[in-house]
């Protein structure tokens, strides 16, 4: 028993099970682009969080009046959703149910749908939050990129609130002077737990059989334990790679996420130059503060000398109103999300780099091999 893992041990990976994976990638892609969300249940055993089911969250049908305007209507009401009062009653509900029928019916967190890593917003902050917080603490939140998805390439990730920003957001101070007693930045919003996928021994070995037709004839009982992994019978690994990936076109999301990318660095300057013009507003508040205050003291003086009262000091509060700064969160989460796109096209220039690397010769062919 000494050796037991506490209860209250960190959660360091997070494993899903296959048919848990398929449901959430069928949420996604059918509502695509329309942010989705989702509830999911489970077990945590010590540091390893099991995912075990999960169930979508009710749409809410808007009246059409403008497409545009009702995509983004649609996409920020199914963002907030898993924090709702409605859904909170569903989800509890849908628990109940999968008790009853023996499954596991622990809330572990929610899922939500992305597209090309723009998934670093408030509503996303918010609803960990309120899981972590409200919930259970060991919860977690599930991103799936439908976009990332479709190039063959699962992108499933698993984040949590770092307890350090737990507890900034707890407070709701996000000034420069509390961010920097802190020492929060924007690496420390999120952290990434590591995912696995769990398939039963039977849908395994049924994958390993994908590539390979049925045998018509009898096999031949193998001799050797030799023959077990060089015969001919031996089927290829599962899900066999094929030519499709030597393509050299530049993808086209490498371009898209490129946009997405300036569009984060001209709202961090947006964001930039508020504070600025905040500081300048500042600046000259006090700059009015301290000539009121100089001029008060020399008028007291004078008052003092001619054996009068000296007026108050402190009226500069009633008379002097000094500006309110803005929250420097929109700046973090802006800088969370300009590092995820970035990542993003360090992976899509590392894919292309290399196929361009391995047929330098064919694209100038006037240079010598060295």
């Amino acid at each position: 028993m000494a050796d037991a893992i506490p209860k209250e041990a960190p959660l360091k990976a997070v494993r899903i099970e296959a048919l848990v994976v398929m449901k959430i990638i069928k949420h996604c892609s059918h509502s695509f682009p329309t942010t989705v969300t989702g509830s999911i249940v489970g077990m945590d055993v010590g540091n390893l969080l099991q995912v075990t089911n999960s169930f979508p969250f009710p749409t809410i049908e808007i009246p059409s009046t403008d497409s545009h305007h009702d995509a983004n209507t649609a996409s920020n009401l199914a963002a907030a959703a898993p924090r709702a009062k409605s859904n909170v009653v569903y989800q509890n509900d849908m628990i109940k149910c999968l008790r009853e029928v023996n499954v596991d019916a622990n809330n572990v967190g929610w899922y939500t749908s992305a597209n090309m890593g723009n998934f670093v917003t408030a509503n996303m902050i918010e609803n960990q939050f309120f899981y972590q917080k409200e919930m259970n603490e060991r919860t977690v939140a599930l991103v799936h990129d439908v976009s990332r998805s479709s190039q063959g390439n699962l992108s499933l990730r698993a984040f949590r609130l770092s307890p350090i920003f737990m507890s900034q957001f707890k407070e709701g101070k996000f000034s420069t002077e509390s961010i920097q007693k802190s020492g929060l930045n924007y690496k420390d919003i999120l952290v990434e737990l590591p995912v696995a996928i769990h398939n039963s021994h039977l849908l395994t070995a049924f994958l390993h059989q994908l590539p390979t037709k049925p045998y018509s004839e009898e096999l031949e009982i193998p001799s050797t334990l030799v023959s077990l992994s060089n015969g001919p019978n031996v089927p290829l690994a599962p899900l066999y790679p094929n030519l499709d990936s030597l393509d050299l076109a530049i993808d086209p999301f490498l371009e898209k996420t490129c946009d997405l990318l300036l569009d984060s660095i001209e709202t961090h300057y947006t964001e930039l130059n508020n504070h600025q013009y905040y500081q300048r507003q500042l600046g000259r508040e006090q700059a009015k503060i301290t000539a009121w205050q100089l001029k008060r003291k020399s008028e007291n003086a004078a008052r003092v000398a001619s054996k009068q009262t000296p007026l108050p000091e402190d009226e500069w509060t009633r008379l002097f109103k000094l500006p309110q700064e803005p929250s420097r969160l929109e700046g973090l989460l802006n800088s969370r999300q300009v590092e995820q796109y970035a990542r993003q096209v360090d992976g899509f220039s590392a894919t292309v780099s290399s196929k361009m690397f391995a047929v330098r010769s064919n694209l100038l062919p006037g240079e010598l091999d060295t």
